[in-house]
């Protein structure tokens, strides 16, 4: 007997929504049966170029399909509770792009819905499902980095100024700008590694993009459960980009991850693995966003949709379930409470 195929609508159009389009085109359990858009014009053309045979005049509309299983959100990012809630009165699952939403408030009134209506949420942080990221990730859940003393996120991009068009940047519907949109892959990854700080001390500055109406560039100190301690360092106003990195330092050893290449690999006990680790540290499926969005691959959210795909028909949690997806938001919020006032914040 062949396996059930779930059906996708997606709302939203904008360059991310041809990521989505396409890595669940490429599962044989999935296919997009829809689209949704503000713009009709929009929604027409990309529904031609994925070959897709619904569009619909809005989301509601969209997820009310008896067809459609999941509704992949694509929307900017604070417009995506709305869209979410219509989906989730509709019975359906929701997958959701970075971030869930701009708030810890937005999104809890998002999760509290789906909880509810017996429907769940996926976040989408694709840099999880990297080779090099599981296999950090392996090494700190075996113990070998023994007691954490410093874990540190830097996040150094390019983006021109044409980049910040429309809703980029802005404080209602970006939810602010490089922390919230750029640097909360390594956000989300250093947590994922280092666990949510305690404590976080955060500046920011507008420096280059001086049109935005949020920050380009930021810098923050972090104080974890255990005292270890590490910083944040993020900006897109710089050329011409480097990858992002994440560096985590324990009593016993320490390792470098730059975007999904792991550079730095060094244990005070050798395990039989660690040549081979080594040997592959410059493999990186994933590609990097440092100069540009265009330049992730599809790879990482592929992988991810496989995960969703494979939890819905097996009736098993998503590997990033929405309450996961959360800890990202509240991360940048912390981070931006602490610059508007100057103070620390505790999370």
């Amino acid at each position: 007997m062949s396996s059930p195929i779930l059906g996708f609508g997606i709302v939203g159009t904008g360059s991310i929504a041809h990521t989505h389009a396409q890595a669940i085109a490429s599962l044989p359990n999935a296919r997009v049966v829809g689209v949704s858009s503000r713009s009709q014009e929009n929604a027409h053309a990309f529904a031609s170029k994925h070959g897709i045979v619904q569009v619909t005049a809005t989301a509601a509309e969209l997820a009310a399909r008896e067809d459609i299983d999941v509704i992949a959100i694509t929307t900017p990012s604070g417009a995506h509770l709305d869209v979410a809630l219509d989906a989730i009165r509709a019975g359906k699952h929701v997958v959701i792009e970075k971030p869930l939403e701009i708030t810890t408030a937005r999104v809890d009134e998002l999760l509290l819905a789906a909880d509810q209506a017996g429907v769940r949420v996926a976040a989408i942080f694709q840099a999880r499902f990297g080779d090099g990221a599981r296999t950090v990730k392996a090494a700190i859940e075996a113990g070998r980095l023994g007691r954490l003393v410093l874990a540190s996120a830097y996040i150094k991009w390019h983006r021109p100024a044409s980049y910040y068009t429309g809703w980029k940047g802005t404080r209602a519907l970006d939810g602010g700008a490089v922390l919230i949109n750029q640097a909360i892959h390594g956000l989300d990854a250093l947590q994922w590694f280092a666990g949510m700080p305690g404590e976080v001390f955060c500046r920011t500055a507008r420096l280059v993009h001086t049109d935005i109406e949020s920050e380009d560039t930021a810098v923050a100190t972090l104080r974890y459960a255990n005292g270890a301690l590490g910083t944040v360092e993020a900006t897109t106003a710089i050329r011409p980009g480097w990858a992002r990195r994440i560096e985590l330092c324990g009593e016993t050893g320490s390792i470098c991850l730059e975007d999904d290449r792991i550079t730095r690999w060094d244990f005070a006990t050798a395990q039989p693995e660690d040549e081979s680790i080594r040997a592959g540290k410059s493999v990186d499926a994933l590609g990097s966003g440092s100069a540009s969005p265009t330049a992730i691959s599809l790879t990482g959210h592929i992988r991810q949709y496989e995960d969703i795909c494979a939890a819905l028909l097996e009736n098993r949690p998503f590997a990033i379930e929405g309450r996961e997806g959360r800890k990202a938001v509240a991360f940048v919020n912390a981070l931006y409470a602490s610059a508007e006032s100057g103070r620390p914040v505790t999370l």
